[in-house]
């Protein structure tokens, strides 16, 4: 019986040690978190929010407004539209991929950054074609949030070179060994449609997420999850090509980032920090042997309700809580006339609060 034991207990400790897993943890120095105070004190903006049930579909991770009508990038692969008048829902187009960020050009076409497809684009007629999904022959695995320029330029991020949506098994499982790794492998790039090239403007980041372009397209901001901050890459005038951090320490993962009006930038919380993640940055041994635990002991968003919205300089104008919401783990803030709608990573709905009660 002793020895049994005992062969048992090797075995695990072997196995904790040296099953391989696909990280390979670095170092660093994860900044003190303040937790939900200060700019970010907790409140219940959110608890009461307008709840859109969406049927079939879910996880609306990505939106986008044209005509009186909301876009959302679902889970399942469609493109689902609400008629904000008519409350009718309707699935429009499948990418047949895993479509995330949303954005609308000049010419009213919707174009999406798709997890295992690429940078795409679809008329307004509906057709669906590929803009870019390499960089000189190499696969982009991982397109993720987009925003677009006024002269018609695409910055999209490319969430990880190591760590593929499609290959890891989902977009979500994707992030979760990403951020554990913690290897730089995020990028932010852009397509040129005058001559069909794609180029980096980023790299090393950790988690390359969400991506807004100001509205004089001066600048463009890059949400870096696995840092949890955003980044501001300048496009035109006399810092053009230097990049600075404008955020960072932010009480939760940074997701998607969303142009709203008057100078806000909408910035979605997915999660709260997670302290362990933090306690083990400068242990990369121990996040190695953390990743062959069962899953339930692993990195995982925790269900809560946040939004907040930021100047172009990084100042924090509102943030809107739920602690006690039916709708969590945000992914960011699209605003329409009325309305600012929230989206999700998991939830089976879309939610929405009107302008007044998120006073905006």
């Amino acid at each position: 019986m002793l020895r049994t034991s005992l062969t048992i207990i090797v075995a695990l400790f072997a196995y904790l040690l040296f099953w391989p897993v696909p990280v390979d943890p670095k170092s660093w120095d994860a900044p003190q978190d303040a937790g939900l105070s200060g700019d970010f004190a907790p409140n219940n903006a959110l608890d009461n929010v307008d709840i859109i049930k969406l049927g079939d579909t879910h996880g609306p991770e990505g939106l986008a407004f044209i005509d009186g009508e909301v876009y959302m990038a679902t889970r399942e692969g469609w493109i689902v539209r609400l008629n904000e008048r008519t409350g009718e829902l309707s699935k429009w187009v499948n990418t047949q991929g895993s479509p995330l960020g949303l954005a609308v050009d000049a010419n009213q076409n919707l174009l999406i950054a798709d997890a295992y497809k690429g940078l795409l684009l679809v008329t307004p007629e509906g057709d669906l074609s590929v803009l870019t999904n390499s960089i000189d022959g190499v696969p982009i695995v991982y397109a993720d949030d987009l925003d677009v320029t006024e002269e018609g330029k695409i910055y999209f991020s490319d969430a990880s070179t190591k760590f593929g949506a499609e290959g890891s098994g989902g977009t979500y499982e994707s992030s979760l060994l990403d951020i554990t790794e913690h290897g730089g492998h995020g990028r932010l790039l852009v397509y040129d449609p005058a001559d069909q090239s794609t180029q980096v403007v980023m790299d090393g980041l950790n988690f390359a997420n969400g991506v807004a372009v100001a509205a004089d397209s001066s600048f463009v901001l890059v949400n870096e999850t696995g840092t949890y901050r955003v980044q501001k890459y300048w496009l035109k005038g006399e810092k053009a090509g230097q990049s600075e951090v404008i955020i960072d320490n932010l009480p939760g993962f940074p997701d998607n980032i969303v142009r709203g009006r008057d100078g806000r930038f909408w910035v979605g919380l997915v999660s709260p920090r997670s302290q362990p993640l933090d306690d083990l940055s400068d242990l990369p041994m121990l996040r190695k042997i953390s990743q062959r635990l069962p899953a339930f002991m692993q990195l995982q968003a925790t269900a809560y309700s946040h939004v907040f919205a930021i100047d172009q300089d990084g100042n924090v104008l509102t943030s809107l809580q739920g602690p006690n919401s039916a709708h969590h783990t945000n992914t960011g803030a699209m605003e329409t006339d009325d309305w600012l709608y929230i989206s999700s990573l998991h939830a089976e709905n879309l939610a929405r609060i009107s302008r007044a009660d998120a006073g905006i």
